[in-house]
C-alpha cells in the first residue's frame, strides 16, 4: 500500500491502521532526524505487510525497513516536536 512514513526525528515507528509498529533498526543521523537520502519531514514509499505483526517499508530511493508490531500499544513511543 502507498505509505507516507514519518522521518522528521528519524525512522522509528509507524502506525498501519490501528496497530503501532516499532523499526528493527532504527534509524537517525545521531540528532534526531532522519539519515542522509532520507526526506523529511517525510518519506514517500510503500508499506507491505507481511503478517498481522510484520510489515517492511520500501520507496523508489532503495531504502528499507522490517517493522515489528508493538502488542497492545495504543499511542507512539515517542512524540517528535
Amino acid at each position: 500500500m502507498p505509505f507516507e512514513l514519518y522521518t522528521h526525528c528519524g525512522i522509528d515507528e509507524a502506525r498501519i491502521g490501528s496497530t503501532y509498529f516499532e523499526a528493527e533498526t532504527p534509524l537517525s543521523d545521531g540528532s534526531g532526524n532522519p539519515p542522509d537520502g532520507w526526506d523529511n519531514p517525510t518519506q514517500r514509499g510503500r508499506m507491505t505487510l507481511k503478517s498481522a505483526t510484520e510489515a517492511v517499508f520500501t520507496d523508489d530511493a532503495g531504502h528499507e525497513v522490517k517493522f515489528r508490531a508493538r502488542p497492545g500499544a495504543s499511542a507512539f513511543k515517542h512524540i517528535c516536536a
